[in-house]
């Protein structure tokens, strides 16, 4: 079973413009993540998908800084950029990333890949967020493309910035795994979406290096260090109507 991985990246945030392309330990926070799926092995192709807006010309220079492909699509038609961005790709499924989660596990990765596709067309989707037991940013989700398909002839309003979120909110009949990593952690929090989110990533790195961190050895690192946790603790993540 081929898995396609794409990452959405663009440079506009209401609350952090320009996030994915800022420097982290040397790299961009862009190249994190495609440095995170290459290295898990998972994916049989990778592309960023990235707007058509001026401001993100510098996304596509990255990329092709970074020897990944990239395509250009809608700025807040999510799923439908995702689906363009298939065309022509060969694979049953697709693993979603976004650019702002720089401190992803490859194992995590590597992990789900297998379980999915070990268990062939009996999933139309699997996640590490369905459990809630990683910290945030660190999640994984892969979604069979009959599925993704479906979810773009179907959502409407924010389902389609979202992009899965139309399979495992509003699921039907689709079937769904979620993947359990005790003990939980979902309490903390290394997506970057504010200053906040960064001071803590940014003394990640400076602590731990440019490398991609095993996600215990993270945990038990912020553990151990309740002030770095508390940089962003009162960080609310938006809703999925508000984001």
């Amino acid at each position: 079973m081929r898995i396609v991985g794409i990452i959405q990246a663009r440079m506009g945030s209401t609350r952090l413009p320009g996030k994915v392309l800022r420097d982290l330990g040397g790299r961009t926070v862009l190249g994190w993540v495609v440095r995170a799926a290459r290295e898990s092995g998972a994916v049989d192709d990778l592309v960023v998908a990235t707007t058509t807006l001026a401001e993100d010309d510098a996304v596509a220079a990255e990329c092709a800084a970074l020897g990944v492909a990239c395509h250009r699509g809608p700025v807040d038609d999510v799923l439908t950029r995702f689906a363009q961005a298939l065309e022509g790709r060969e694979g049953e499924a697709v693993m979603r990333f976004t650019a702002d989660c720089p401190l992803l596990d490859p194992a995590v990765i590597r992990e789900a890949a297998l379980v999915y596709r070990a268990l062939g067309g009996a999933l139309d989707y699997l996640s590490t967020g369905l459990s809630g037991t990683l910290p945030r940013g660190l999640d994984v989700e892969i979604a069979g493309l009959a599925a993704l398909r479906r979810a773009d002839r179907e959502a409407t309003a924010y389902h389609r910035t979202h992009v899965t979120s139309y399979i495992y909110a509003e699921p039907g009949d689709f079937r769904l795994l979620g993947l359990a990593y005790p003990p939980g952690a979902g309490d903390l929090r290394v997506t970057l979406d504010t200053e906040d989110d960064w001071r803590l990533i940014a003394r990640v790195v400076a602590a731990l290096g440019d490398r991609c961190v095993p996600f215990r050895e993270l945990v038990g690192w912020l553990r151990e260090r309740p002030e770095v946790c508390r940089l962003n603790a009162h960080v609310e993540q938006k809703e999925l109507q508000d984001a």
